[in-house]
């Protein structure tokens, strides 16, 4: 049973993502309904694709007309890497079946960077407020986006840039909590060199050989450990 300590602690900890995720939210708002899509679907993408670098993908395809399957096969590949993402944390899901499927769902970048930032007691405690927070708090900012108009995109230019200032914040937390450099560098050097070999597909491209890296350290620490 969540208590309402947890919530006001779950509240604290999530202010920095509420910081990033509303303004983003804002922005993908305003850029839905500047590309004349409807105001409902970006709700219901919000509430049930809930995944903001897919949802800012989705705007130029939704309003070209593109194909079901284009449309799905992008947001899969975006996507992709939250599936590792409930992998490190299944020992502190919830035990009932909804409130996991809950924590599954509302599982994203910054949540995962903020879970992991916790101790394992905190952890198991608080996945659930935590997740439902952020979720709230990205629905809130696309709600308000919408409401606000095309007009605020004119006005404050470059505002889903939020969203990347926040990754950064959540970085540099989990620098300050771990001291390890190396995801840095990792990150760093598979975005040049998913820059130089695939600049159409970045983001996808990074995280694919940032995976690989990290699959290299394991078997070479792994090896270095029984030499």
């Amino acid at each position: 049973m969540i208590s309402n300590l947890d919530w006001r602690d779950a509240l604290k900890l999530t202010l920095p993502v509420a910081m990033g995720y509303i303004p983003a939210g804002v922005a993908y708002g305003v850029l839905f309904v500047a590309a004349g899509l409807p105001a409902w679907a970006a709700v219901f993408s919000s509430m049930i694709l809930y995944a903001g670098a897919a949802q800012y993908a989705s705007i130029p395809l939704l309003a070209s007309g593109v194909g079901f399957f284009t449309h799905a096969s992008n947001t899969f590949a975006i996507n992709l890497r939250m599936a590792f993402y409930g992998i490190p944390l299944i020992q502190h899901l919830p035990t009932h079946p909804i409130a996991r499927l809950i924590c599954l769902f509302c599982l994203t970048d910054e949540t995962f960077s903020l879970l992991t930032t916790l101790t394992p007691q905190q952890r198991t405690k608080l996945i659930l407020p935590i997740s439902v927070l952020n979720w709230s708090y990205w629905l809130i900012g696309t709600i308000l986006g919408l409401v606000i108009g095309a007009g605020l995109n004119d006005l404050v230019p470059n505002l889903d840039f939020a969203l990347v200032c926040l990754f950064v914040i959540l970085g540099y937390e989990q620098f300050k909590n771990t001291n390890a450099l190396y995801p840095i560098v990792f990150a760093s050097i598979a975005f040049v060199l998913a820059m130089w070999l695939m600049p159409s597909w970045v983001l996808l491209g990074a995280i694919v050989l940032s995976s690989l890296l990290i699959i290299a350290r394991y078997f070479w620490q792994t090896h270095s450990t029984h030499s």
